[in-house]
C-alpha cells in the first residue's frame, strides 16, 4: 500500500504545480501593462505582499526552522523571484507616486525580513520554538497576500467591472489554498491549514464577483478568451 508520506509527497508536487501556476497567472496583465507603457488602474498590492509571504514561507520550508518541508521551501524560492520580476515591470511603468509607494514598501520589508531571521536564528534554539514564531508569521502574511485583493474586490463592487480582477489569478488563489490545506492535513501542520484554508476562500469569493460582475464589465479591446459558462 501506498503510504500517506508518499501521498503528501504528491500532493506538495501538485502544489508545487499549482502555486507555480498562480505565479504566472499575472503574466497577461503584465503584457497588458508592457504593451500600453502604463498600469493604468492596476494595484501593486498583491505582488508586493507576495514577496514577503515568499521570503518568509521560504525560510520556514527551511532546514533551520522547520523539518520535511523542502517543497515548501522551493516553490516560495521560485515565487519570490517571479514576484521581482513583476514589480519590476510596474515600477517602470508607474508613476512617481506609485513608484515612491513600492519603494517604501520594498525598504520596509527588507528590514523586517533581516530583523526576523537574525532573532530567530540568534535568540530562538530549538526547530519546535521557530516553527512556531515563524509559522505565525507566516499565517499573517500569506492572509496578506491572499486578502491584499481587497482593494481590486473594492473597485469591482464600486464600478460593477472586473476589468482590472485577472480571472486567473481568482482562479489560481483559490486551487492553490485549496490543495496546500490537504497537503497539510497529513501531518496536520495548523500554519499551513489556516491561511490557505482563508486563502481559498479569499478565492471562492474572487470567483463569484468574477461571475457577477463579468456581463456588467466594459471591456472594450479585452475581453477574455473564454465563456462564462465554462468558468
Amino acid at each position: 500500500m501506498v503510504n500517506t508520506d508518499s501521498i503528501r509527497t504528491v500532493v506538495g508536487i501538485i502544489g508545487n504545480v499549482i502555486s507555480f501556476g498562480l505565479f504566472l497567472s499575472p503574466l497577461p496583465t503584465f503584457v497588458k501593462i508592457f504593451k500600453a507603457k502604463s498600469v493604468e488602474e492596476f494595484k501593486p498590492d498583491p505582488y508586493l505582499a507576495t514577496i514577503l509571504n515568499c521570503i518568509m514561507w521560504s525560510f520556514y520550508g527551511s532546514s533551520l526552522v522547520s523539518e520535511d518541508n523542502i517543497l515548501v521551501l522551493t516553490i516560495n524560492g521560485i515565487g519570490f523571484f517571479i514576484e521581482v520580476f513583476y514589480t519590476l515591470i510596474f515600477f517602470t511603468y508607474s508613476n512617481w507616486n506609485k513608484r515612491k509607494k513600492i519603494l517604501i514598501v520594498l525598504f520596509i520589508e527588507a528590514i523586517f525580513t533581516v530583523v526576523v531571521i537574525f532573532c530567530t536564528l540568534h535568540f530562538v534554539h530549538t526547530l519546535k520554538q521557530r516553527t512556531m514564531i515563524i509559522g505565525i508569521i507566516c499565517i499573517v502574511f500569506n492572509i496578506l497576500m491572499y486578502f491584499s485583493p481587497l482593494t481590486v474586490m473594492r473597485l469591482v463592487i464600486k464600478t460593477k467591472s472586473v476589468k482590472y480582477m485577472p480571472f486567473l489569478l481568482s482562479l489560481a488563489n483559490f486551487a492553490n489554498g485549496l490543495i496546500w490545506v490537504i497537503y497539510a492535513a497529513f501531518r496536520w501542520d495548523p500554519y499551513l491549514v489556516i491561511p490557505n484554508g482563508l486563502g481559498a476562500l479569499s478565492g471562492l469569493v474572487q470567483l463569484i464577483l468574477y461571475a457577477c460582475y463579468y456581463k456588467t464589465t466594459d471591456w472594450g479591446e479585452d475581453r477574455p478568451q473564454f465563456e462564462m459558462s465554462k468558468v
